[in-house]
C-alpha cells in the first residue's frame, strides 16, 4: 500500500531535480533548445522537456477522468515557459496527492485513457510511473546536454536530497 506522503515526497524529488534540470538547460546557447540530435526518440531537449510535463498532466487527467492529449509542445518554446508549465502540473498533481485517500490512491478501477480505451489501473502506480518517467528522460537530456557541450556537474543526474 502506498502512502499519499510518501508519493508527495518522490514528486517532491522529482520535480526538484527537474527543476534543476531546466535551470541547466537555461544555460544552453542560442538555438541549443530546439537543436535536433539524431539517436532520440524526441530529438530536441525542448520536445524532451515537455514530453515529460505533458505525460505527468495526461496521466493524472486520466486519474481524475478528464485527460487531454493534445500535442502543444509549440505552446513552450522557452525554458521559462516550460519551467512555468512543469511548475503549474507538478502544483496539480501535489493538490490531487494531498486531496486523496489510502483507497483513492491503492484501489484499482477502470479508467478510460486514449482513444477511449478502458483499463483497470491504481492511481498510486501511476503517479509512480510519471516520476520514474521523468527519470528517464532527464537522462537523455543530460546525455543530449553534453552533446551540445553543455554537461552537467557530476553528481546532478543521482539526486539523493
Amino acid at each position: 500500500m502506498y502512502t499519499r506522503e510518501a508519493l508527495l515526497d518522490v514528486h517532491e524529488r522529482a520535480h526538484r531535480s527537474f527543476r534543476k534540470l531546466i535551470a541547466h538547460a537555461g544555460g544552453l546557447g542560442p538555438g541549443a533548445l530546439d537543436r535536433e540530435l539524431p539517436g532520440f526518440g524526441y530529438p530536441t531537449i525542448q520536445l524532451q522537456v515537455h514530453h515529460v510535463i505533458g505525460c505527468e498532466e495526461y496521466w493524472l487527467g486520466v486519474i481524475r477522468g478528464n485527460f487531454r492529449a493534445e500535442d502543444d509542445a509549440e505552446r513552450y518554446p522557452t525554458v521559462n515557459e516550460l519551467e512555468r508549465y512543469r511548475d503549474e502540473v507538478a502544483r496539480t498533481t501535489a493538490a490531487y496527492l494531498g486531496a486523496a485517500s489510502a483507497g483513492e490512491l491503492n484501489t484499482p478501477r477502470e479508467m478510460m485513457t486514449w482513444q477511449g480505451a478502458r483499463r483497470l489501473l491504481v492511481p498510486a502506480h501511476i503517479i509512480l510511473r510519471t516520476q520514474t518517467h521523468l527519470f528517464q528522460h532527464q537522462g537523455q537530456v543530460l546525455a543530449m546536454c553534453r552533446l551540445l557541450e553543455h554537461p552537467a556537474p557530476p553528481g546532478f543526474d543521482f539526486p539523493l536530497d
